[in-house]
C-alpha cells in the first residue's frame, strides 16, 4: 500500500512538470516570435492572481453550487460520528460536515489545508451505504484532505488558465500582428497556421494534463483511505455500489466535477480522455488487490 502512494506521488510530479514545461514552451515560443516577452509575463501573472484568488475561495464556492448544508452531530449522528472519528485515527482537526440533498451517491471534500478542510455527503450515499462501505468513503474524502490534494488542484487550475491565456494571445498576435512592418506578425500566413494550431492544441493538452492530475490524486485517495481503515474491500464495495447506483447529480457543474469521488455528470463522447476519474471497476480492482496483501 506505501508503495502505491509513492508511485501515485511520483507520477503526480512528473505530469505536473509536464504543464510547467507545456506553459513555459508557449511562452518562450510567443516571446521569440513576437519579441515581447510582456505578454507571456501578464498573462503568467494574471493566471497565478486567478489561481490565488480560487486558493481562498474555493471552498465556499464548492458549498455553494453543490447546495450543501452544514451539520452537527445532532442533524445526523452516523456520518458525524464516522468522520470523527476518521480525523482522530489520522490526527487531523475535524473538519466541517456537509450534506448534500441529492438521491445521486456521491461525496466530496474541499477546503486549502487540514485546518480548513470541508467533507460533504449526498443523502443518496448515505441511503445505500452501510456503516463500514461509508467510513471507507468517508476515508478516501479525508485522504483527498491528508494529502493536500485541493491545494495541487487550484495549483493545477492556475496552470490551465495560464496556458489558456498564453494561447489565446498567441491567437491574437498572430491575426492582427505584433508588429506589421515585418514578417513576425500576422503577415505571414506559416504564422498564422501556427497559432491557430497552437489556439486549439494547447487547451486541449493542458484538459488532458489536468484529468490525469485528478486521476492519479484519486487513486492516491483510494490508497490512503484503505490504508486508514485497513480495510480496502470495504472501499471497493462502496465504489461498486456507487457504479451501479450512479447518476448525475442533479446540480451539475463541471468546474468541480473533480471533487466528487465519482462523476457526477453525464458521461460524454470524450469521457474516457477528459475523465477527471479513473474507471471505478480498474479502482475496486486495484483495491481489492491491495487487500490481500494485508
Amino acid at each position: 500500500m506505501y508503495r502505491a502512494i509513492a508511485a501515485n506521488k511520483r507520477n503526480t510530479v512528473l505530469i505536473i512538470i509536464l504543464f510547467l514545461v507545456i506553459i513555459g514552451g508557449l511562452g518562450a515560443l510567443a516571446g521569440s516570435i513576437y519579441q515581447n516577452p510582456s505578454v507571456t509575463i501578464i498573462t503568467l501573472v494574471v493566471a497565478a492572481a486567478y489561481a490565488l484568488f480560487q486558493y481562498f475561495a474555493a471552498s465556499s464556492q464548492a458549498v455553494a453550487m453543490s447546495g450543501a448544508r452544514q451539520i452537527e452531530k445532532s442533524d445526523n449522528p452516523r456520518l458525524y460520528r464516522i468522520v470523527e472519528n476518521l480525523s482522530i485515527t489520522t490526527g487531523t482537526p475535524m473538519p466541517k460536515v456537509y450534506i448534500v440533498d441529492d438521491p445521486a451517491p456521491n461525496a466530496f471534500a474541499t477546503g486549502r489545508d487540514p485546518d480548513h478542510a470541508i467533507v460533504a455527503a449526498t443523502t443518496g450515499l448515505l441511503d445505500i451505504m452501510d456503516d463500514a462501505e461509508l467510513e471507507g468513503v468517508m476515508a478516501h474524502e479525508l485522504g483527498h484532505v491528508q494529502n493536500y490534494d485541493i491545494r495541487l488542484s487550484m495549483i493545477v487550475f492556475g496552470l490551465v488558465v495560464a496556458v489558456g491565456f498564453i494561447a489565446d494571445m498567441f491567437l491574437r498576435f498572430t491575426l492582427f500582428g505584433g508588429n506589421r512592418n515585418n514578417n513576425n506578425g500576422g503577415g505571414n500566413p506559416i504564422m498564422l497556421v501556427f497559432g491557430l494550431v497552437a489556439m486549439i492544441v494547447a487547451p486541449l493538452v493542458a484538459g488532458v494534463v489536468q484529468a490525469a492530475v485528478s486521476r492519479q490524486r484519486e487513486y492516491l485517495a483510494d490508497a490512503t483511505g484503505a490504508l486508514t481503515t485497513r480495510h480496502p474491500d470495504a472501499l471497493a464495495s462502496a465504489l461498486e455500489k456507487l457504479a451501479a447506483y450512479g447518476r448525475p447529480m442533479q446540480r451539475q457543474n463541471s468546474t468541480m466535477a473533480h471533487m466528487w469521488i465519482s462523476d457526477p455528470t453525464k458521461p460524454g463522447i470524450m469521457d474516457r480522455l477528459f475523465s477527471t476519474h479513473p474507471p471505478i471497476a480498474e479502482r475496486a480492482a486495484r483495491l481489492r488487490a491491495s487487500g490481500r496483501s494485508f
